[in-house]
């Protein structure tokens, strides 16, 4: 199977998605050169750097029978248009009565890894988990986000599509010809049988290698991966957990009331669940504090691969204190 980047990816659901609907157009401060070369500024926008006015513009294209596709590039732009987006954008089809959908993609940077500081270094998906009327995913794979952008541009929904600043340039297989990955539907990166790990994005990757180091010892690790937010696929997680008996979550952004505390809740609510647990959930999360701007401060604040392993070895310690008591 060929290997694209996980950027390549990214712009080849786009272009496909393009030739195939005429109605899709593209926004952003900076046009993707591609794009802009194979289907030109009619459907190519780049735009002045007016986050609030070209997402008000896509909700009124969607409303009018466009399929808009706004790039708000690094997640921290976003914020000037949160009206648009929180106000607007999620309730819209609600307040119009069903009558007319607003199909929508917004695209966005998050985490860290860059060296870009406080600002463009966030993962506030939580804040829009809050909100309904949003649908939202979090790709870990090129193949993943190629399937799953395919899907959010045929939604005649809002998607919000996250994606890891720290993986933009990472290499995986990518199925050849058209295919879509439905929304709500988690993926078992690794089988295990001692724990369970939910991990998003990157973290996928450092719990993965965490794995390894870990089957050396004999512990087995199953890894999670949900890439949808929203709708999450609580009903794989809860099984795997009901499989393993332990749960360690690793994300990316603070703990919270954040994507993390969610997990944490879905598996401790289902009582199936939870009377399976050998051991209380563990998350491995960013320090609740603006990222640093040094490399070696921006290090200490993210979890990896190291803090995964260490947050694994606990709820096993944990089990085995409680059967010594």
């Amino acid at each position: 199977m060929r290997e694209l980047t996980y950027n390549e990816a990214a712009l080849e659901a786009v272009a496909e998605e393009m030739r195939r609907d005429p109605k899709i157009f593209y926004m952003s401060t900076d046009a993707l050169p591609p794009l802009l070369a194979e289907f030109g500024p009619e459907r190519v926008k780049a735009t002045p750097i007016t986050e609030a006015a070209f997402t008000g513009i896509a909700i009124g294209a969607a409303g009018c029978g466009f399929r808009p596709i706004a790039d708000w590039r690094q997640v921290t732009f976003c914020f000037v248009a949160m009206d648009q987006i929180v106000n607007q954008a999620a309730k819209i089809h609600y307040m119009f009565g069903g009558q007319v959908a607003f199909p929508i993609l917004f695209r966005a940077g998050v985490g860290g890894g860059g060296r870009i500081a406080a600002q463009h270094s966030q993962s506030p998906y939580s804040m829009f988990m809050n909100v309904a009327g949003l649908k939202m995913f979090v790709p870990s794979t090129p193949r993943d986000i190629k399937g799953l952008l395919k899907t959010a541009i045929r939604d005649n929904n809002p998607v919000i599509s996250f994606e890891s600043n720290r993986l933009l340039g990472t290499k995986g297989p990518v199925p050849d010809g058209d295919y879509a990955i439905p929304f709500g539907q988690a993926d078992i990166k690794r089988e295990g049988s001692d724990v369970t790990v939910v991990a998003l994005a990157w973290l996928v990757h450092e719990a993965l290698a965490a794995a390894e180091v870990l089957a050396a010892e004999g512990i087995s690790v199953e890894i999670v991966d949900p890439r949808t937010l929203v709708p999450l696929d609580a009903a794989t997680i809860r099984a795997s957990v009901r499989k393993t008996g332990r749960l360690v979550i690793a994300d990316e952004a603070g703990p919270t009331a954040g994507f993390s505390a969610e997990v944490a809740a879905v598996v401790s609510e289902d009582a199936a669940t939870f009377v399976r647990l050998k051991a209380p959930v563990k998350r491995v999360c960013a320090l609740q504090v603006p990222i640093p701007y040094s490399p070696v401060l921006e290090n200490h604040v993210f979890p990896d691969r190291n803090r995964i392993i260490a947050g694994i070895r606990e709820v096993l310690q944990a089990k085995a204190a409680v059967s010594a008591a």
